[in-house]
């Protein structure tokens, strides 16, 4: 067992050894012998003259380039839009499971708050029989006033902003019928008092 264990140990010990070799070039061997890289068989690329031919269109791939050249307005339109319709329906839906984690978690005496609202909104229906514009202004004007009730604070900021934008409206309003009346009114007084008509 001692000679299996020396003649083992022997060879894998001289594998652990780390020899340094120096190569030298011969005296007697001249410089004019070494080749370049590019004269290797090895790394020399034949010279061909290659060129490309495009094979002729079939029929079939004519036709789909057709249809493909005709309907690529409408597929531009197409990306077009959902590209400007994506971010809102996102909006959207971030906006609907904001509202569902709110009312899965809502604070208390909310519910019985949003059936107050929405009871007042229905006699605002009930009490404008009969008249559309009753039917457009009764429901929401009991509702906020509803709503005035159990969020005065937000009904004050409401008001202030919804004030303003009503202000903003009457005056764009007031300035397209002046802009109206001027243009025509105006026109057809200066035709009645010219001398031709006299």
């Amino acid at each position: 067992m001692f000679k299996v264990i020396q003649r083992s140990v022997g060879p894998a010990s001289l594998s652990l050894l780390t020899f340094r070799v120096y190569a030298a070039p011969k005296k007697d061997s001249s410089h004019k012998n070494y080749m370049k890289v590019d004269e290797l068989s090895l790394y020399s690329v034949p010279e061909v003259q290659s060129k490309y031919v495009e094979e002729p269109r079939t029929e079939l791939e004519e036709h789909f380039s057709q249809l493909r050249h005709n309907c690529e307005p409408y597929t531009t339109w197409c990306q077009e839009i959902y590209s400007q319709t994506k971010p809102r329906v996102e909006r959207f839906v971030q906006w609907g499971s904001d509202n569902y984690e709110y009312l899965q978690n809502a604070p208390h005496g909310f519910f019985p708050r949003l059936g107050v609202i929405g009871f007042a909104g229905f006699v605002g229906l009930l009490l404008a029989r009969g008249s559309k514009i009753k039917k457009l202004v009764y429901p929401p004007f009991f509702m906020g006033l509803g709503a005035s009730i159990y969020y005065p604070q937000q009904a004050i900021s409401f008001a202030q902003v919804s004030g303003e934008k009503l202000y903003d409206w009457g005056l764009q309003g007031y300035i397209v019928v002046e802009g109206l009346w001027k243009e025509h009114f105006q026109k057809s007084g200066n035709v009645k008092n010219s001398p031709g008509n006299k």
